[in-house]
């Protein structure tokens, strides 16, 4: 009866040919997925480019067309990209440190989890963006269009809304802390429901339409003589906040 310690073993010839295919093979393999990906990211700027994970730091890119294009994880980090068309284009977990976005159009744009420290944003169109659990500190969206945006779970800490037009946008459960809504234009309703509110600066502001507001939250806030309520909160003793807060 053949033993399977009878089997000859493999000879030192066959060894080296099953590593050197094996090594040929992947270097083929690997090789080819590398320059896929390296073609990929150093497309140029157009409508629908996919630059999905790539990097696309401190670059000019102001006043490109970059329509429904694919950013998803791509870092963006001190990249221009004023005056740009980012129409439904996905931006997902992208990378916007000190990025400057201002005059952009990018109605419909997908910003989910971006990581966005001191992006710049004034007066561009976001009209229904998603930034569903973004990391935006010290954002500005001064004169921004943000109707029907939606930020459910942001971190917007120090946000500057000055002059952005708010209606319909939704910011529950929001980290709204020390951000700033005054000369904020909204009419109709603006979802607030859960969102926190300290330091958040109101002076000024009709919120009598807002939903979701609760007094616990106005407790923490800062607002003025002129600041409008919803009906059964009132003006905490707090108001008006000290001018260095």
């Amino acid at each position: 009866m053949f033993r399977s310690f009878d089997r000859p073993a493999m000879t030192a010839i066959s060894i080296k040919t099953v590593v050197t295919v094996l090594f040929f093979f992947s270097l083929f393999t690997f090789g080819s997925l590398g320059n896929a990906a390296y073609a990929k990211c150093h497309a140029s700027a157009a409508p629908g480019v996919d630059w999905q994970d790539c990097r696309k730091r401190n670059l000019i890119l102001k006043g490109s067309d970059l329509s429904d294009a694919n950013f998803a994880g791509t870092d963006f980090t001190a990249t221009d990209l004023r005056d740009t068309k980012l129409t439904g284009a996905d931006l997902t977990k992208a990378t916007m440190m000190r990025s400057y976005l201002d005059g952009s159009e990018a109605e419909g744009a997908k910003f989910d989890k971006l990581q966005g420290y001191r992006t710049s944003l004034v007066g561009v169109n976001l009209k229904n963006a998603s930034f569903v659990r973004a990391e935006m500190a010290r954002a500005d969206f001064t004169d921004a269009d943000l109707t029907n945006a939606n930020f459910e779970r942001a971190d917007l800490g120090r946000a500057v809304f000055k002059g952005a037009s708010l209606t319909g946008a939704k910011f529950p459960f929001v980290n709204l802390s020390r951000a700033d809504f005054r000369t904020s234009n909204f009419t109709g309703s603006i979802d607030f429901t859960g969102a926190y509110l300290f330091l958040t600066r109101f002076e000024g502001v009709d919120l009598g339409e807002a939903k979701g507001l609760e007094q616990w939250q106005f407790d923490l806030s800062c607002g003025d003589d002129k600041t409008q309520l919803p009906a059964g909160l009132v003006a905490p003793a707090s108001w008006p906040c000290r001018p260095t807060e």
